[in-house]
Parts: structure tokens; sequence; C-alpha cells
């Protein structure tokens, strides 16, 4: 069997099951992704790959996804199509969904408990072993419904180097538990735990509407960074405070020193050190 019949095989009963295509190169998934959903692309197709000559993180930044060995990937570096019933103005839930589902599933297959610094890096320690990007397309106006997300992630597997500018930045599962780690294993429990963060993302649309959210919650929880931490913020001219935890729509709320309030739009935020 090929590795895409191992995985519809592993995924039966999600989303993403019918669709998955693997490529040994591409520029970056969720490039090629985007132009496929503009075409029609079906809700669930997935796009793997083992390289990416162009990965995209957020706000432009790169990706390093090096291949590694066919046996023993250097990374994860999937993107999946998704059409989820939610506005415009709901976009960042996706993010914040795919961050719960990234932590579990890492949790399950390497036994690692990864942090989530808001809204879409996975962290263990103060260094990043993976991230998150997403991609929308809608009509104009917050309330415009999706008409589609396209969401990326990279996770380091096994990388035992990086390049010199991010030795202290980045790590990989592999060197955080001295193990070589299964990429099969890490993307079926990945997709797994999406597609149940996604429908439960669905569901909860009346409770957000209400205010509440239970995805608010629980990132809450899960983020070391949400509450308490002590941050820099580059965006409004560039601040420091204390974040406070998120605001109904899932924006990162930071008590600057300056006794004001600030709602964090573009993410970015790092720790005082």
């Amino acid at each position: 069997m090929s590795l895409q019949d191992d995985l519809r095989a592993a995924l039966i009963g999600t989303r993403f099951s019918a669709h998955i295509h693997h490529f040994p190169v591409v520029d970056s998934t969720n490039t090629q992704l985007l132009a496929a959903a503009a075409n029609g692309a079906p809700e669930g197709t997935v796009y793997l790959t083992d390289e990416q000559t162009a990965g995209r993180g957020r706000g432009g930044h790169s990706w390093h996804s090096a291949a590694g060995t066919s046996s023993n990937p250097d990374g994860l570096y999937v993107s999946v199509l998704v059409k989820p019933s939610l506005r415009l103005r709901e976009a960042l839930m996706l993010s914040l969904a795919t961050g719960l589902a990234a932590k579990s599933a890492i949790l399950t297959a390497a036994c690692v408990t990864a942090d989530i610094r808001w809204p879409n890096d996975l962290m263990i320690g103060l260094q990043k072993v993976g991230g998150i990007l997403v991609e929308t397309a809608a009509g104009s106006g917050d309330d415009a419904p999706l008409r589609y997300a396209v969401i990326g992630i990279g996770i380091n597997l096994n990388q035992e180097t990086f390049p010199l500018e991010l030795y202290p930045l980045a790590t990989s599962l592999r060197l955080v538990t001295g193990k070589l780690q299964d990429r099969f294993a890490l993307l079926v429990a990945l997709l797994r735990s999406l597609d149940r963060e996604l429908t439960l993302l669905e569901e909860e649309a009346a409770d957000r509407d209400a205010g509440g959210s239970s995805l608010l919650v629980r990132f809450s929880e899960a983020s070391d960074w949400a509450h308490g931490r002590r941050v820099t913020v580059p965006e409004q001219g560039g601040y420091t405070g204390t974040t406070a935890g998120l605001d109904n729509r899932g924006f990162l709320l930071v008590d600057a020193d300056d006794g004001t309030q600030r709602t964090v739009l573009s993410g970015g935020v790092r720790d005082i050190l």
C-alpha cells in the first residue's frame, strides 16, 4: 500500500480520509492547496510533502522545511482544505483550534507537552517546534461566510541541526526526546484531533454569539502565554506588558506597562528576557 492508502485507512471517519496527496517536494503546500481550492478542490483535501523550497509562516516569514531521509523525514509539512460554517470574523478561531489539535497530537505521538504561543506557534520552552498558517477566502465584510480556509502546519520532527540563525530559536521533537519521530503517527493524531476541533468549533457557534466559547476557555488553559506572561509586542509602535487572556473574538489582551489594556491583532508576542 502507498502512504496515501495507509493514511486513508487510518483517517476513516474524518473529513480528511478521501483526498490525500503526497509530494516529494513542493514550493509550499499552502500555496499549492490555495490554488487547488480556487479551482474547486473538495473539503478535506490534504497536501503532504517531504520538503518545501519556499515554506511560509505567518506574517510573511519563511519556514525552514528540509527533507531529511525517506525513512526519517525531518519535518511534518502539511496543509488541509476546510470549508467550515464560520464567518470571516471568526477566522482566528481556526488558528486557535489547530493549535489545540497540534498540542494534543504531539502529546499523543511523541509524549511531549508543547505550549502554544498565541496565536500560532508551537513551543517547547522558549524554542519553536512548529507553526500554523491559516489563509482564508471569503466575501467582503466581517460577517461574510468563509468560502474556504487552508490550514498549514509545520512541525520539526527529526532535525539534529538547524541553520545557524535558527539555533537559539528552534528545536525538534527528536532533539527534545532523543528519539526518532514517526511522521505517520503524528500526522494521523493531528488530523484526527483537528477533525474533532473543527466539529466542536462549528457546533458552538451559538455560544460564541452569546459571548462564550469552550474553545477560548480550553485555549487559555492550554497556553502558558494567555495569562500572566510578560511579553513585548511589536505592533502599535511597540510596547511591553502582561498577557490578560483572550477577548470573545480570540484576540490576545495585554495589560500594557503604560496602564492601558491593549488588544494584540497581528501576533508576534515575545517573552521579555
